[in-house]
């Protein structure tokens, strides 16, 4: 018994093992360039996808609109028993002109012929799903905004790790030769202490700028609206990204209207227009088509009541002509009027503001590019003041302090490059949204 029980677990604990091995799915691996994200967050980012859903309902909401001019068609029955009849009195007689058990079957239709608030509900309708596109385009500029800078994030941080290596790789030479010439009697305790906790820094430096690029790679797919579980490697390079300040020169005085903000301040601007056409129309008279056809039954007897059937059709018009409501009407339309003139307002202002986000992005990103080559050129002779420090050094004619100093100095280089690169790519991403570059 004891012996079955054994075999028993063991072929169970198979089982599990092999079903566990069928159910675990390895994380998906994307390799992805700027545009791959780019065009992964147009499908999977939930406000670009919700956007899209905003724009398919406007599309059924001028439908709905458009449904409202054709025929309106309508069925109707009806069945009356009445268990006391309504009496007629006429001079001193008394009389019913009801029959116990009354029927009635009819189609009905209606269909505008004029109706100025329909033909102005159609305009909005379709102005209402421009909207909702400029809308979806929105969503789609400014996601693409937040993956680049997220994508840039990565890049920058793959750069400083690099930077990192090399300078750790250089650092820890100069440690083995320090402690060797420390052994030899040629250089001091205090010269391989001193060295020793520069390299210790860095490395824990270098700790914590992979633990934030591991964020920036969770951020990105976050941008992206991938799920952080899954990996995903980049293909671009730092060398594929070109800044050039040329690109900040722009003698286009009329790019506001590339602009997304401008274009949804525009639509704004009609819709309240067509409010205020709205508004008016209600002044105008409307007609509508209407005909009816119906058949009814009436019997003294529940048995005999469909014997007999009394046809009935008609067909005419019907006119609504407004005369005096009191003045509301004509305090709406100017009210809507003034409404306008706001919305006019804001567009003015808003094309000012966006000349002016344009020029700030034109001088941050050229100050950015030229900060840029300021600190590649620090870099560079930060590197080279190190290397003749340590010849020197090596000769005899150099301390081990000059030494860390110039080991701390290209540190700090590395660092100020690392922040104006960052800064460089950016700005040069905020310059091309503000100049409406991304659509």
């Amino acid at each position: 018994m004891k012996n079955i029980l054994i075999i028993t677990m063991l072929l169970l604990g198979t089982t599990l093992t092999g079903f566990a091995q069928q159910t675990a799915q390895p994380a998906a691996v994307h390799n992805f360039s700027l545009q791959d994200c780019i065009n992964y967050s147009y499908e999977h980012q939930d406000t670009v996808k919700n956007a899209a859903l905003d724009m398919k309902n406007a599309e059924y909401k001028v439908r709905e609109t458009t449904g409202i001019g054709l025929p309106q068609i309508t069925g109707t029955a009806s069945f009356t028993d009445y268990l006391k009849t309504p009496t007629v009195i006429f001079g001193t007689q008394k009389f019913s002109i009801y029959q116990p058990y009354n029927a009635a079957a009819g189609i009905g239709l209606n269909q505008i012929i004029f109706s100025g608030s329909y033909l102005v509900g159609l305009q909005a309708s379709k102005t209402y799903k421009e909207l909702s596109q400029r809308s979806y385009t929105r969503s789609r500029i400014d996601t693409r905004v937040n993956v680049t800078k997220a994508y840039y994030q990565v890049i920058v941080s793959n750069e400083q790790i690099k930077l990192l290596d090399a300078d750790i790789a250089q650092l820890k030479r100069q440690v083995n030769e320090t402690t060797a010439e420390n052994k030899q009697g040629m250089a001091e305790k205090i010269d391989v202490d001193r060295i020793s906790v520069q390299f210790n820094n860095l490395v824990t430096k270098r700790e914590n700028a992979v633990r934030s690029l591991a964020l920036s790679y969770e951020m990105l797919k976050f941008q992206m609206g991938m799920p952080i579980t899954e990996e995903i490697i980049l293909t671009d390079k730092l060398e594929d990204v070109h800044m050039d300040a040329n690109v900040a020169d722009n003698g286009d005085t009329t790019f506001y209207h590339n602009r997304i903000e401008y274009n949804l301040q525009e639509t704004n601007v009609k819709l309240n227009a067509l409010d205020v056409k709205n508004k008016k129309s209600n002044l105008l008279p409307t007609l509508n088509f209407l005909a009816n056809s119906s058949l009814a039954y009436q019997s003294q007897k529940f048995g005999s009541l469909f014997n007999t059937q009394y046809p009935a059709t008609y067909v005419g018009l019907s006119l609504n002509i407004p005369i005096y409501t009191g003045g509301q009407h004509k305090y709406q339309v100017k009210e809507s009027e003034i409404t306008v003139q706001k919305s006019q307002n804001d567009l003015e202002a808003l094309k000012n503001g966006i000349l002016l986000q344009a020029n700030s992005a034109r001088i941050n990103y050229i100050n950015s590019i030229k900060s840029l080559d300021n600190q590649k050129q620090n870099q560079q002779l930060a590197q080279q003041v190190l290397k003749v420090t340590q010849i020197k050094y090596g000769q005899g004619v150099g301390s081990s302090l000059e030494v860390t100093q110039a080991q701390t100095d290209l540190e700090s280089a590395d660092n100020d490059y690392i922040q104006a690169l960052y800064t460089a790519l950016i700005s040069k991403v905020d310059l091309d949204k503000a100049y409406g570059r991304i659509q």
